[in-house]
């Protein structure tokens, strides 16, 4: 009997845990309801309803969004480099470069960068703007480890390290990787990268900081004969009161008929005439020389290149890439130019 009530207990006790609560009615409640026994049973809470909020969509990102960005605008003044990015340009063309079909795809490609102020025409108004481009060398090897640096307030040229001008072909990595390790990838990507600190400028003298501004990638084909091997011209700076400036042509022009010119026009003082003769004379003597100087290295080098090297010379392309039109940028279709720059000369096809 003991174990049955036991057991009935527990029932009752595990019916209650299940089921609403059921309170014993008092004999006052017995009596105001007719002797019927009224249960109260505690009242449902209503149930909330949560408002559907609609699934918000990012657009994934693109394997080689940044490609662009990442590679540095060789030769854009410091104060200008903001101003490049103020519009979402697209680099659609340069992505799909790489993809099955594309230019580059399947080959060991250097990017660098530049920028062409162009007047173009966005949301109803015309206006000078930086216009990104990108150029891509196609070479199983760097197309070269230096800089060139030259404007028309130098007086010469110079041809530096690129590590001097802390810059350097880095691999890219594109966004699927980024978490690899780098020495792990076997990148077919590299760009030209700058590590000058904007901050840090304000620490150099202004001569080293204009030094950026007038870089140009340098290149250096010898199997094609330089524009400056052939030129005839040399520029002559006569040293007077005021100085001499002009142009002399050894195939076309004579030292005393320019001269004489220079005389009638007032710009040469009649008694300097011999002098500026014999300058002349020895600026031809120098242009010539140095074309010279010129050829035989470019012979040198080729003798002493390797067959490989050769072929990869003769085999590499360059190919220049301009943003497509789009609603977020001005439409840059009307003003792209093969030409790269005084160095790499133009580019084989233009995007």
């Amino acid at each position: 009997m003991r174990k049955g009530t036991k057991r009935k207990a527990k029932e009752v006790v595990g019916k209650g845990k299940a089921k609403v609560e059921e309170e014993t009615p008092t004999t006052e409640e017995l009596a105001k309801n007719n002797g019927k026994v009224v249960v109260k049973r505690q009242a449902k809470r209503a149930k909330i309803v949560k408002p559907e909020t609609e699934t918000e969509y990012f657009p994934d990102r693109r394997n080689l969004e940044d490609l662009w960005q990442e590679v540095f605008p060789v030769g854009t003044e410091w104060d200008q480099i903001d101003m490049v990015y103020q519009y979402k340009w697209n680099f659609s063309n340069l992505e799909d470069a790489f993809e099955e079909g594309g230019e580059l795809h399947g080959q060991k490609v250097y990017l660098f960068g530049c920028t062409e102020p162009q007047l173009v025409f966005f949301q109803g108004q015309s206006k000078v703007t930086c216009i990104p481009v990108v150029v891509a060398v196609v070479s199983p090897f760097p197309p070269s480890d230096k800089i060139g640096i030259n404007s028309v307030q130098r007086e010469a040229e110079e041809i530096l390290p690129m590590k001097q001008m802390k810059m350097d072909w880095v691999p890219y990595i594109p966004l699927e990787k980024r978490e690899s390790q780098v020495e792990r990838l076997k990148s077919q990507i590299f760009i030209l990268r700058c590590t000058q600190r904007r901050a840090g400028l304000k620490h150099l003298k202004l001569e080293r900081v204009k030094k950026f501004e007038y870089c140009l990638p340098y290149f250096y084909q010898p199997f094609a004969e330089d524009e400056f091997e052939q030129s005839t011209i040399v520029q002559i700076l006569f040293p007077s009161e005021p100085p001499v400036f002009c142009e002399f042509d050894w195939e076309f022009d004579e030292p005393e008929e320019m001269a004489d010119k220079l005389i009638e026009s007032e710009e040469l003082p009649a008694d300097k005439k011999d002098e500026f003769v014999e300058f002349v004379k020895e600026k031809v003597k120098e242009g010539k020389r140095s074309n010279r100087e010129a050829r035989e290295a470019r012979k040198k080098a080729i003798q002493e290149m390797s067959e490989e090297a050769k072929a990869a010379f003769q085999s590499m392309k360059f190919y220049k890439y301009y943003p497509v039109t789009s609603p977020d940028a001005p439409d840059v279709s009307q003003v792209k130019s093969p030409f790269i720059n005084r160095y790499y000369g133009k580019a084989h096809k233009v995007f």
